[in-house]
């Protein structure tokens, strides 16, 4: 074995669990529900000092239906008509949304609707794969949007929440018909897609490249401090891990989850006929695991031309914890453009 599998093979496990989660071995054997719900130890009175929050039932095809956990922070200003409201996506696959409440803090006066997809959070968590996938994910983010009675928003990805949001924005586009005429008035105005990759199989070959860079400078380094250390460069640049954060990751799905599970996936055009996409912003970190070519494919995934990229300067992959004030303006500066 090389020296880079070797590294690959003793570290990427470590490492992605604090990025995409990583693979996980497939142990489901029976496809009963489990309506388990993950206990987190995190208390968010401060961050949700008003929210409304509960649950929706998300149907499949076999005839069952599971619930998603949901938190609307500013509900009052969900139908404002000056400050639209923003739909959060978290990423994983499987780690729950918590980590994303800190833009109440840095977003001011919009609602935000954040949820925690199936399979992870206080959502259920099916243990059959049949149920998770990508395209029913979407099919459940329209379930949400339905149901709260969001119409006019913007959506926020980040990590694998981006390629959620892509596909959904990508099946809109593609597909009108699809839409009764009560939702004649649902539109997603614009979206930030925050550090993700177009194509999951080349970001994995830059952990690799990234890994084989830091050991080839640090040599000497045991493997659980080289995690640490790519973690600090390439993650999350705090010298600790937020509580949030690292409380989100340690409550992370089980059955559907990391690059395993979206390993093929590319993101790709929707077809010649389709409407135009909202317009979007790619953001991603100066020192990000998902580097500028790992950012650049989604040009060619958009079938619009008002698609802009912004580089977080001394940021990595979760800016919003590294500099929340610059993220925030970011975020809410270019949400207002389209309000």
């Amino acid at each position: 074995m090389s020296s880079a599998l070797l590294l690959l093979f003793t570290c990427l496990t470590a490492i992605l669990s604090e990025a995409f989660l990583p693979p996980h071995p497939s142990y489901i054997s029976c496809p009963h529900l489990i309506t388990h719900r993950h206990q987190s130890s995190i208390s968010t009175s401060s961050l949700h000092a008003t929210s409304n929050e509960g649950y929706i039932q998300v149907p499949r095809s076999d005839g069952t239906a599971h619930q998603l956990a949901y938190k609307i922070a500013r509900p009052m200003s969900l139908t404002s008509r000056q400050h639209y409201p923003i739909v959060a996506l978290h990423g994983g696959p499987s780690v729950p949304s918590q980590y994303l409440y800190p833009l109440e803090q840095v977003v001011p006066y919009r609602s935000i609707v954040f949820y925690d997809q199936l399979g992870c959070g206080k959502s259920d968590e099916p243990s059959n794969l049949k149920y998770y996938s990508t395209e029913q994910s979407v099919e459940d983010l329209k379930v949400v949007l339905k149901k709260l009675g969001v119409r006019k928003f913007h959506l926020y990805g980040q990590s694998y929440g981006v390629i959620l949001a892509f596909e959904y924005m990508k099946h809109v586009a593609s597909n009108p018909s699809s839409y009764s005429d009560d939702d004649d008035d649902m539109k997603c105005l614009s979206a930030i897609l925050s550090s993700a990759p177009s194509n999951v199989k080349q970001v994995e070959e830059e952990y690799v490249r990234l890994l084989v860079n830091l050991q080839a400078n640090n040599e000497g380094l045991s493997d659980a401090k080289l995690a640490q250390l790519f973690r600090r460069n390439h993650q999350c640049r705090l010298e600790e891990m937020p509580t949030l954060l690292a409380d989100a990751y340690a409550n992370a799905g089980k059955v559907w989850r990391g690059t395993d599970a979206i390993k093929d996936y590319v993101a790709s055009q929707p077809d010649e006929d389709a409407a135009r996409m909202p317009s979007s912003l790619i953001m991603r970190g100066e020192h990000d695991f998902v580097s500028e070519d790992c950012a650049a494919g989604w040009k060619n995934a958009f079938n619009t031309k008002f698609l802009r990229y912004k580089t977080l300067e001394g940021c990595s992959h979760h800016g919003l914890f590294e500099n929340g004030k610059m993220y925030g303006d970011i975020v809410d500066s270019y949400f207002e453009e389209y309000d």
